[in-house]
């Protein structure tokens, strides 16, 4: 589930390691970590996330699927936000990642800035990125879950570990459910990840498999609502000449985050194939079916998804650092 530039593959959107790589037992944080060495640092976050998204509405879902997709490959270390360079192509120029927001990176950037100033040396980027995704979502109508914190920068980024460690928008749900439980997550954790799609968008790229080429009789999938299906043809009519062309993952109430996603799906307005198959497999379609008619229901389990999603791979002691940009490594900016 793409969170294309809004959590296609999130969109469906960090999960935890199988079993061969998580066997420690994963490192104590805590929320108020920086409660003494940085004591402003909620604030600041809080400050600069509520300014960033006033002017640009699709920072809250880029920030997000940025979130999910720097998670889901090495575990939530930042290692997304490092800048390739002329001996090492980093996650961010992966293919996969190539069309993540901009205003996303952005926001990290400029909070990591002001901290520097105000705390140097004291605040990863791990951390920023976790408290940064908690607060925009709850800022556009989604639940206000803890954010646990003392997460290290991680020392390594490679484009070659990404393809294969995020989910991807034409998965069946046999091939999703295998995928989130080698990252040891439940069915029911795998749909409300996948309720992160109720914002954002996605590039036309990773949906029009589904209304110009179904199959060899059915040029669009029968399951789209057609009045749906009509309005996105015309959309994406040039979308491979023009590859910025896209269209919200939740075409009803696109800039909040609520239940509205689940209910879409009922009716044929679902976006993504693996948005749609969620709704039509019996292992998956009760829990669809209860997140649609209670909105509570759902955000009590994003919380506790995305609570555990926060802890993924999380690097302490060599195994990190706190970096001076989150752009780069302390010994390359050193060097």
């Amino acid at each position: 589930m793409a969170m294309a530039a809004a959590l296609p593959a999130l969109l469906v959107l960090c999960i935890a390691f199988p079993l061969t790589q998580s066997a420690a037992p994963p490192p104590v944080l805590r929320e108020d970590y920086y409660s003494k060495t940085c004591p402003d640092f909620q604030k600041i976050v809080r400050e600069t996330v509520n300014t960033k998204q006033m002017a640009n509405p699709v920072t809250a879902s880029g920030t997000l699927r940025l979130f999910f997709h720097d998670c889901m490959v090495t575990g939530c270390d930042a290692s997304l936000l490092i800048n390739s360079n002329h001996v090492n192509k980093a996650e961010r120029d992966a293919e996969p990642n190539q069309s993540l927001s901009g205003d996303a990176y952005e926001v990290i950037t400029k909070a990591k800035t002001t901290l520097e100033l105000t705390c140097p040396g004291v605040v990863s980027c791990a951390d920023i990125m976790a408290e940064a995704t908690r607060d925009l979502v709850s800022m556009v109508g989604g639940p206000f879950y803890p954010v646990k914190l003392g997460r290290l920068d991680g020392l390594v980024s490679k484009a070659d570990s990404v393809y294969e460690n995020l989910p991807r928008t034409n998965q069946t749900v046999d091939e999703l459910i295998e995928y989130f439980g080698s990252k040891g997550f439940t069915v029911e954790e795998m749909v409300a990840l996948s309720g992160a799609h109720t914002i954002g968008f996605s590039h036309c790229k990773e949906f029009t498999g589904r209304l110009f080429n179904y199959n060899k009789t059915t040029p669009t999938d029968p399951d789209m609502h057609p009045k749906l299906a009509e309005g996105l043809k015309k959309t994406c009519a040039n979308f491979e000449k023009d590859t910025s062309m896209s269209a919200f993952n939740d075409m009803i109430t696109p800039g909040k985050f609520d239940n509205m996603y689940y209910q879409n799906l009922k009716r044929g307005l679902g976006l993504l194939a693996s948005d749609n198959a969620l709704v039509k497999d019996p292992r998956t379609r009760p829990i669809v079916e209860l997140f649609a008619r209670d909105q509570e229901a759902f955000f009590k389990a994003f919380s506790k998804v995305m609570e555990k999603t926060g802890l993924f791979g999380v690097k302490t002691g060599k195994d990190g650092e706190v970096r001076r940009r989150c752009d780069a490594l302390n010994n390359a900016i050193s060097a």
